[in-house]
């Protein structure tokens, strides 16, 4: 009696201490979850917490609406990692490890609200303030493409780099009561540009993307920025999938 009671309260002490990051709106073809180690088959309406995993098969797709607003969709043989979730009334922040395949963003924030979702593949990290943007994680190399609005891209490295120096301070606030960490430099591009040649640059700092740009990040931190073919991208068939339920929010 008393270890069934005892496995009880820790029970629902895990699940209080999950915080939600969304519910799965959208599983097309094979969808799969992992809570606690095991995999199991994803539900429509199903809720994800921080430390989840959602894997899809080939031809399959799965979207998953934010709590609190916003899409991240996942196409075909991916693997989405659900960190970190921190929801408030006008204060959302998500933070996701993109494993393999392709990542749909599409997070606008609501007035007066900040909306900021990270997305991680094992090259570059992508973060925005209410945009829409497609990632795509590669081993050697990885892109970020930007639909609306502007997106902070950097190494991994740097950014664990960053998150590292936040944790070793216990205490996020100063003495004015204002937080002490910004997400970093960020080197702004005020129009669609390339640097002088493919992978000659390292990417030393944040860089902001603006719509129709694209970056390309490798493993040993050089990048190519350049303004990608919008038309021919536009046949795609994940993107215009993502584009015709965008269209329909």
């Amino acid at each position: 009696m008393f270890n069934r009671a005892l496995f009880t309260v820790c029970f629902i002490n895990c699940l209080i201490a999950q915080q939600p990051f969304g519910k799965i709106s959208l599983p097309l073809g094979k969808v799969q979850v992992q809570a606690n180690g095991n995999w199991s088959r994803a539900k429509p309406n199903q809720p994800v917490f921080e430390g989840n995993h959602i894997r899809t098969q080939a031809k399959s797709r799965c979207e998953i609406t934010l709590a609190g607003g916003g899409k991240v969709r996942i196409g075909e043989n991916a693997e989405l990692e659900l960190n970190e979730a921190d929801v408030k009334p006008m204060m959302k922040n998500f933070n996701a490890n993109l494993k393999k395949g392709n990542v749909w963003v599409s997070a606008k924030a609501a007035f007066g609200e900040k909306k900021n979702v990270t997305v991680r593949t094992p090259t570059a990290v992508a973060a925005i303030r209410g945009t829409v943007f497609k990632a795509k994680a590669g081993e050697d190399e990885s892109s970020v493409q930007v639909y609306d609005g502007n997106v902070d891209v950097n190494q991994v490295e740097k950014f664990l780099e960053e998150r590292r120096k936040r944790r070793k301070d216990l205490s996020p606030k100063g003495k004015d009561g204002k937080l002490k960490f910004k997400l970093g430099p960020v080197k702004e591009i005020a129009a669609p540009t390339q640097v002088s040649g493919p992978y000659e640059i390292t990417l030393e700092e944040w860089v902001s993307l603006a719509k129709g740009m694209q970056i390309n990040v490798r493993a040993d931190g050089k990048y190519h920025m350049f303004e990608f073919d919008q038309e021919k991208d536009g046949k795609d068939d994940f993107v215009k999938w993502n584009k015709e339920l965008d269209s329909e929010n």
